[in-house]
């Protein structure tokens, strides 16, 4: 679109959800408008007040191309959180840039060369970390950030730099929000001690971004699980509908992965109108083939089938789904968060080498087998999903010496994927750059940033983002409104998690106002499939043919052996290698998928 005075030229993919009000602001100012777009509305609201100041101004997700046809100046912007893709780079000697990788790669006729240290980084975590994209010369934007190139720096390739904080090139992403910023300066003095306060102004949070997102010309939905997050997001909406809001659920046949009957009982309760199906191993299978397509680059994390399948039911009836992702980040959701914290303080107070003995003890029993023990002693035992897999994770923290370290291992596939890999580096990510992690001195709270930082936009609104666009449907993310982020880093921890280790427990206070505690409550499950067995029975002739060693030695990114020897492990059932198993999976269905010609074991920097 081109703004009115023909200044400015706009490419966008997204939503800015308070174009209303904004259009409103500017037409007391006089402009008049043509149609009823948001875009119309951004491309004025650019031209009256500046990019900047109209950055600021903007409640959304998005990524768009701005051309200033006066100053010569392109610019590319990316939302606060990362919720839309932005990818742009070289191909050849065209810089270019778009939603999708398959966009850029239609500008050249053959493939860019692969990036082997973001392939490195991929293997480590299940997902290619930004900045860096699966291609070299090829990136993605941060979120938060503005690149601006003029038409004649485009061509000056040697003077770029990706990173938003690397020093010294002259032109790189700036940011106009930074998370990190928000969570450091926060921290230390959260500024809303009274709990009854701050739970009452986060409900009235809650419900604007919701009610922004509710705003749609298209039938719109959302996305149930059952849980807390998604369940506040449903109560929420009902509450500001006039007629029954339309949810949706898949369901297993699989006890241990079916969030279904929890979902129906809370749709039951707040009266929606609740779509669930319950898919067969066939059909979750069958959407495996469609992964290096709708994702583009390889993506390791397993629950994207299931997403992927409950965005299709979804779009036979809505175009607009809303998603509960974010609480988990921004209000301490994930286990580890209290798990890790309680761990190492009683960790470090037994010196490394028996923490080894236990560790060796715990390996010596095989997940299976810690697993039929729980069950057994299920009456004495704490109830948790998948025993034996969480106790081998256990194992592999305890010999650690730092709570850093702890981190990065309880978040890593394969603890160190440069040995995996042929001429194998790591890329520097927020991740790997443990001296410039956060300043937070809090071990809980500097999780929950690096999660806000890396796990967050790059594994899951990655996945829902691709997932639900490969069906056209429209996934809105109401839990990360960017003022709910800054509210959220207002809160004391204690406020988020209790003495007894529950974490999301404001959120938990507003759901409950809602939705009987009874209904909601059980131990957090992850939206997963039994890809461990999979892998033992219908899937094992695929994995066996991209896992073979003729076809890992030709195609020459890995080293045979260890991805051999925990294949044979999985299969003998001695070990569950699920996840590191399908990191590489994934990647060598991209690669087949790509057709690509084996590159020379060369390692680019």
């Amino acid at each position: 679109m081109i703004s009115a005075s023909g200044r400015y030229v706009m490419t966008y993919n997204g939503e800015v959800y308070n174009f209303a009000e904004l259009r409103k602001d500017l037409e007391r100012g006089g402009p008049r408008f043509r149609g009823h777009s948001d875009t119309e509305v951004m491309l004025a609201a650019i031209e009256a007040w500046g990019l900047d100041r109209a950055l600021e101004k903007f409640v959304g997700m998005f990524a768009f191309g701005l051309w200033d046809r006066e100053s010569r100046l392109l610019h590319l912007v990316r939302d606060r959180m990362g919720i839309k893709p932005l990818y742009y780079g070289w191909v050849g000697d065209t810089f270019c840039f778009g939603s999708e990788l398959k966009a850029l790669r239609q500008t050249s006729s053959s493939n860019p060369p692969l990036n082997r240290e973001a392939l490195t980084s991929y293997v480590r975590t299940g997902y290619v970390p930004a900045p860096f994209s699966i291609y070299r010369d090829i990136y993605k934007l941060p979120g938060g950030t503005v690149l601006t190139i003029h038409e004649d720096l485009a061509r000056a390739r040697s003077r770029f730099s990706a990173d938003p904080d690397g020093e010294g090139e002259p032109f790189k992403p700036v940011r106009y929000w930074s998370a990190r910023a928000i969570a450091e300066a926060n921290h230390g003095t959260p500024s809303l001690p009274d709990e009854g306060e701050a739970i009452n102004e986060l409900e009235s949070l809650l419900r604007e971004a919701i009610r922004l997102r509710m705003v749609a010309d298209v039938p719109l939905g959302a996305f149930l699980s059952g849980g807390i997050d998604s369940s506040l997001v449903v109560a929420l909406m009902q509450s500001q509908s006039s007629r029954p809001v339309k949810t949706f659920t898949i369901g297993f046949h699989e006890a241990p992965y079916n969030e279904a009957p929890y979902a129906k009982a809370v749709a039951r309760h707040l009266g929606t109108d609740h779509v669930e199906e319950y898919v067969t191993a066939d059909q979750a299978m069958a959407a495996i083939p469609r992964i290096p397509d709708v994702y583009d680059e390889p993506f390791g994390d397993s629950s994207q089938i299931p997403t992927m399948l409950l965005s299709h039911l979804a779009r036979q009836h809505v175009t607009v789904a809303l998603s509960g992702d974010g609480g988990d980040e921004l209000f301490a959701g994930y286990h580890r968060y209290f798990v890790g914290r309680r761990l190492w303080r009683r960790m470090k107070v037994f010196p490394a080498p028996i923490r080894e003995v236990l560790a060796q003890a715990i390996r010596a029993v095989p997940p299976a087998g810690w697993s039929k023990l729980f069950h057994v002693f299920r009456h004495i035992l704490p109830e948790m999903q998948n025993p034996g897999d969480k106790l081998h994770k256990l194992a592999e923290v305890l010999a650690v010496s730092t709570p850093d370290s702890m981190y990065v291992g309880l978040v890593s596939q394969w603890k160190d994927p440069a040995l995996l890999m042929i001429n194998g580096t790591e890329s520097k990510t927020v991740l790997t750059d443990v001296p410039n992690w956060p300043r937070v001195d809090d071990f809980t709270m500097r999780m929950m940033i690096l999660d806000l930082l890396t796990y967050l936009p790059d594994d899951i609104l990655t996945k829902v983002d691709r997932a639900s666009m490969a069906v056209s449907l429209e996934a809105r993310v109401p839990l990360l409104d960017h003022r709910l982020v800054e509210f959220a880093w207002r809160i004391p921890l204690s406020m988020k998690i209790k003495r007894d280790g529950e974490g999301k427990w404001m959120l938990r206070q507003i759901l409950y106002r809602h939705v009987p505690k009874a209904l909601v409550e059980r131990p957090k499950m992850g939206f997963g499939i039994p890809i461990d067995c999979w892998l033992r029975g219908p899937l094992r002739e695929w994995a066996e043919d991209l896992l073979s060693e003729r076809r890992l030695r030709e195609e020459g990114y890995f080293y045979p052996v260890p991805i051999r020897t925990k294949w044979t492990e999985h299969l003998s059932g001695e070990q569950n290698w699920q996840y590191p198993l399908w990191n590489i999976l994934m990647f060598q269905a991209w690669l087949h998928a790509h057709d690509r010609t084996p590159t020379p074991a060369v390692s680019h920097h």
